[in-house]
């Protein structure tokens, strides 16, 4: 949970300083964080050794008491993992990653974020 905080603290500077090819990324990491901490937690055992968020959820049981919207962010989220580690398209992302995209995808990440440290307190 402390290193999904870090991330997302992260996030928000790489907002500022205008990196926000890294916003995404970092986001991405965030919630991979969070999902791994509720996977240790119903689970009891280490997470599998895995960047892909869906099957986190799915094998934390969390997909499917996921709204229709987190799933969707989920689709957006994913791929940015990959995409900024090696950016095929840079260009075409940045394009889409301007300041406020960024600023709506931090709101999505925190909410999200928050409501799975929610499940993590039951």
């Amino acid at each position: 949970m402390q290193l999904s905080d870090y991330d997302m603290d992260t996030a928000k500077a790489m907002l500022k300083s205008k990196r926000y090819l890294y916003v995404g990324f970092m986001c991405n990491q965030a919630i991979e964080k969070i999902f791994k901490a509720y996977y240790v937690k119903v689970n009891s055992k280490q997470p599998p050794y895995t960047h892909k968020l869906i099957k986190l959820a799915e094998e934390s049981n969390l997909y499917k008491i996921m709204s229709e919207k987190q799933r969707d962010f989920l689709d957006i989220i994913s791929p940015l993992n990959i995409e900024a580690r090696y950016p095929t398209q840079k260009q075409e992302l940045l394009d889409v990653l301007n300041n406020k995209r960024c600023k709506n995808i931090i709101k999505e990440t925190e909410d999200f974020v928050i409501w799975i440290k929610k499940k993590l307190e039951n």
